[in-house]
């Protein structure tokens, strides 16, 4: 019955893609792995907030909210913490409503399903997110692909099929998790204004970094009045858990009735919903010279890695180093956490074939001289292989 399986698992195991779980212990930046301390380069706790046990003590000092909500939002699942986040992300983003996720991948499964129809277009950049992509085959719209961060491109799809359909969205992450490069918002609002879409924009791996309040790359470029929805996570940079999109308030009403991702699942712990408005209130707004700091030490690691004769790429807290093939991949990763690196290797097909890479996710409470080290162990270890 499970001959199938069992096949294609022996397949991705002969081509070194076979994943599986591990059971870890976390010590603030650390990693214990089987009595070993390694130093944590594979989360997305960009600033250290949800390992900090600081944090966390004073947040449940004054903490009084259920560990569950047992109902949809619709139901009982909402009391007023959910609105009082929502309204303080809606103030931040100078929006009419803000809307809370269980996580990004139900926002973005969510939205772009429920956003559109058969007679809609959507125009997505190739790296897109595995849960936009989702979200626009379940819609079951025409799908236009351009090529990753290509404007001339987008807008010559854009020119030539925008008429033929209703409504049209373009959808971008702005920060892309895997190359750690950056959108161009100003440009994508430039080309929805002049072919009448809605821009969607996700800041998953940029809101709580990037900009001078931590609200993404939109913010970054002064450009958050022009972008119709954003999407950002509260279990990356916040530390927390779910997801949250800010918009027009026709938009979030009719998500709100809409959205088979939101109506159909047991909401948020209210104490999750609490501790991102926490956080968002009290924490946030203090980190702006970590957040300096974080992304000076990725530049700084990024330009070793490049006089190191390595493949490096992007802007960001996120340092893609690409290897290539899968085997030497999964070798200079086992190589990094023999000397005390957590860093796991990214193949295909979250990546395209060929390009598979280690990934440097830096941290607010990382310092450069404790990752100074990992060019000269990849290079070593690639020029012996």
């Amino acid at each position: 019955m499970y001959k199938r399986y069992q096949s294609e698992l022996q397949n991705l195991k002969e081509l070194s893609s076979k994943r599986f779980l591990r059971s870890l212990h976390k010590d603030g930046k650390y990693i214990i792995d089987q009595d070993k301390k390694l130093l944590n380069l594979s989360s997305n706790d960009y600033l250290g907030i949800a390992e900090n046990q600081s944090v966390v003590k004073d947040f449940l000092k004054q903490a009084d909210f259920s560990l569950g909500s047992a109902s949809s939002r619709l139901l009982t699942g909402g009391t007023s913490i959910y609105q009082e986040l929502e309204l303080l992300l809606a103030s931040q983003y100078s929006k009419d409503k803000a809307l809370l996720f269980n996580s990004g991948y139900h926002a973005n499964v969510g939205i772009m399903s429920a956003l559109l129809t058969k007679k809609d277009v959507v125009f997505c950049d190739k790296l897109n997110h595995a849960s936009i992509l989702d979200g626009i085959k379940l819609s079951e719209s025409k799908m236009f692909r351009y090529n990753h961060l290509d404007y001339q491109h987008l807008e010559e799809l854009l020119k030539k099929h925008r008429e033929e359909y209703g409504t049209a969205i373009i959808v971008s992450e702005s920060l892309f998790s895997m190359d750690g490069d950056i959108a161009d918002i100003k440009k994508l609002v430039e080309l929805k204004e002049k072919y009448n879409a809605i821009l969607v924009v996700d800041e998953a791996h940029a809101y709580g970094v990037f900009g001078k309040r931590g609200l993404g790359i939109a913010e970054e470029q002064d450009s958050v009045d022009k972008v119709d929805i954003i999407v950002a996570t509260l279990g990356k940079a916040i530390g927390s858990m779910g997801a949250f999109c800010v918009g027009d308030a026709i938009v979030i009403d009719y998500l709100i009735n809409k959205c088979r991702s939101l109506i159909f699942s047991t909401a948020l712990p209210e104490i999750n919903v609490a501790y991102s408005y926490y956080v968002i209130k009290n924490i946030l707004p203090n980190m702006a010279e970590k957040r300096l700091e974080l992304l000076k030490t990725a530049q700084s690691l990024r330009e070793k890695l490049r006089l190191s004769g390595l493949k490096t790429m992007g802007a960001s807290h996120i340092v893609p180093v690409v290897i290539g093939e899968n085997g030497i991949t999964v070798a200079v990763s086992d190589e990094l956490i023999k000397k005390g690196y957590y860093l796991l290797p990214i193949r295909h097909p979250t990546v395209a074939k060929g390009s598979s890479r280690v990934r440097i996710s830096l941290r607010a409470d990382v310092h450069y001289d404790e990752v100074q080290e990992i060019p000269e162990i990849i290079k070593e270890t690639v020029d012996k292989l």
